[in-house]
């Protein structure tokens, strides 16, 4: 592991207020003890409300610091549901009148078998980039409010061996879960590089920034393993097994790109932040070049267009109005 950045190097986080999406376990977790433990008030938004409050006593145990529980809650946020994507943000906006600090969707599943959302996306699309695009629009008005708030969405390395299908985004077609994941990390990747563009268009004082953890021994990685999907899932059982042994770094280095981008001064929006060791598999945070095909804006456009028109959720871009 090469030496650099790391959690002790986190700027004071005090008056802060972040979302972490999946918060309850892996690099999620990692990421809201962090932010805890440098001063934030942090929110968790996942499924299990009774994972979540396990995980906070995790943090409390972890951190020696019983007290500084009060100052991290969970809620209920299921990405495979619009309806509870919707719930979550309006009790988020209702609770936070001045603004919400950090938003980092992070939360997301890989290489399951084809399953459908609530709303009948393919899962990891739905759940992945759907998901966290309805619940940054429905907090874009609650992410205005504050000076400075930043989005950081954690996309993979995976997302290089992604296409964007926009003819069968849903992969009904030759169902593949290994591509399918490496689209909805890609997806991840160009909204989040699009996204900062129409900042900037709109000269908001926000920043949209992407991060990836590398190869990280996570559930993540286990719940994939664990799954089948013929001589593919075969294939990839020992395949996983052997990269964890061998290339993968642990959750509390993996989460250090999510939280470099997160608290780093001077980062302004559109960098995407990963690992500086070989491939980018492992090492120090640092900044690195995205996918050229994330940069483009027609790309971007189109699976904007995509988005809206499959969750309904419309972004406004006009300067924020005050507090109710």
């Amino acid at each position: 592991m090469s030496k650099g950045w790391n959690a002790d190097d986190i700027t004071d986080q005090t008056g802060r207020t972040a979302i972490v999406t999946g918060g309850n376990s892996g690099i999620g977790l990692i990421t809201a003890r962090e932010l805890l433990r440098h001063g934030a008030r942090v929110i968790i938004g996942c499924r299990n409300e009774d994972k979540g409050k396990a995980a906070i006593e995790q943090i409390a145990s972890d951190l020696g610091t019983p007290g500084i529980a009060t100052g991290i809650e969970v809620r209920r946020l299921d990405l495979a549901s619009l309806d509870s994507v919707r719930e979550f943000a309006e009790s988020v906006d209702a609770d936070l009148p001045d603004g919400l600090d950090l938003l980092i969707n992070n939360a997301g599943v890989m290489a399951p078998p084809r399953l459908l959302t609530e709303d009948n996306f393919e899962l990891q699309f739905g759940t992945n980039h759907l998901g966290h695009f309805a619940l940054t629009g429905r907090l874009f008005d609650t992410l205005k409010r504050k000076q400075g708030a930043r989005i950081v969405t954690i996309s993979s390395v995976a997302a290089t061996m992604g296409k964007l299908d926009f003819d069968d985004l849903q992969s009904v077609e030759g169902y593949n879960r290994w591509r399918a994941y490496g689209q909805s990390k890609l997806a991840n990747l160009v909204f989040a590089m699009d996204l900062q563009s129409l900042i900037r268009q709109a000269g908001l004082d926000m920043a949209s920034i992407a991060a990836h953890p590398g190869v990280s021994n996570t559930n993540l990685t286990a719940a994939g393993n664990d799954l089948d999907s013929g001589w593919l899932g075969l294939l990839s059982k020992p395949f996983l097994a052997l990269s964890d042994l061998l290339i993968a770094q642990d959750a509390a280095h993996g989460a250090l790109p999510t939280l470099f981008a997160a608290t780093e001064p001077g980062l302004t929006g559109g960098e995407y932040i990963g690992p500086d060791g070989l491939r980018q598999y492992r090492g120090s945070p640092t900044i690195v070049a995205p996918r050229r095909l994330a940069l483009d804006s027609g790309t971007g456009d189109r699976l904007w267009k995509a988005s809206t028109e499959l969750t309904g959720v419309e972004y406004d871009f006009s300067p924020a109005s005050p507090a109710a």
